[in-house]
């Protein structure tokens, strides 16, 4: 028996093959489409990924603006940050993020999904999210990924 090849390919920054995709977010489920989008950003729908390698794609989600939440979460789902000082929680609820910051919710959950470390941070810089149908990376020809 061959045991070469059963070597366990580990995946590094040379190595690794990147490609451009874009997602429509119109009509869909918040969670659901930022599990997704994190996926892909990981790279774990590779079959050489390696865990602390950005292996994964660089993702354009448009049309954000039009995303959804099942139930009462536009009123109901509260986000919550602290500024540092005594007494200084603040809440805002989905909907004041959406009309202040139409890509807000999106990013927002994406980055939640990825890790908490210098490779998370990397990871988060390959996401772009755009509120309408236009985005700047047309050269790139992205690949369009239906869900």
């Amino acid at each position: 028996m061959n045991t070469l090849s059963y070597k366990t390919v580990s995946a590094n920054k040379a190595t690794v093959n990147k490609e451009w995709v874009i997602i429509d977010a119109e009509g869909k489920v918040l969670g659901r489409l930022a599990s997704v989008v994190a996926s892909m950003l990981r790279g774990k729908h590779k079959t050489d990924f390696t865990p602390h390698v950005d292996c994964g794609d660089n993702v354009i989600v448009i049309n954000a603006e039009k995303i959804e939440l099942t139930g009462k979460k536009f009123s109901d789902k509260v986000y919550v940050r602290h500024t540092g000082y005594p007494g200084g929680q603040r809440f805002t609820t989905a909907e004041a993020i959406l009309k202040k910051n139409p890509i807000g919710l999106v990013e927002k959950a994406v980055k939640g999904m990825l890790p908490k470390n210098r490779l998370g941070s990397a990871l988060y810089r390959n996401l772009h999210v755009y509120a309408g149908a236009e985005h700047l990376h047309e050269a790139q020809k992205p690949k369009k990924i239906e869900l």
